[in-house]
């Protein structure tokens, strides 16, 4: 598969009121459609935390509509991290 885009992992937190309103198969479903590869995971304290894999420039996106406004619930701040892809994910879950 030639790669015609660098690979990264986008670690993002979602913080706001972003559990019970559907915004990981939301997050899902954007991922999926990028073509991404990670998890939505609900943390304790409220916040989501999204990883996703892919060319960055897909990650970027994704990044983009986490704070686009158009989510379900109400996101407040994202804070997002980046490292190069492991490669260790396969599909995309909610968890």
């Amino acid at each position: 598969m030639g790669e015609t885009a660098e690979s990264s992992r986008l670690s993002a937190w979602v913080h706001g009121r972003v559990q019970g309103v559907g915004f990981r198969w939301w997050t899902r479903s954007r991922a999926l459609e990028l073509g991404l590869t990670g998890h939505a995971t609900n943390a304790r304290d409220g916040r989501v935390h999204v990883v996703a894999e892919g060319p960055r420039d897909d990650c970027a996106r994704l990044l983009e509509l986490l704070r686009s406004g158009d989510t379900p619930g109400r996101v407040t701040l994202v804070v997002e991290s980046w490292e190069p892809a492991r490669g260790d994910l396969t599909g995309f879950e909610e968890r």
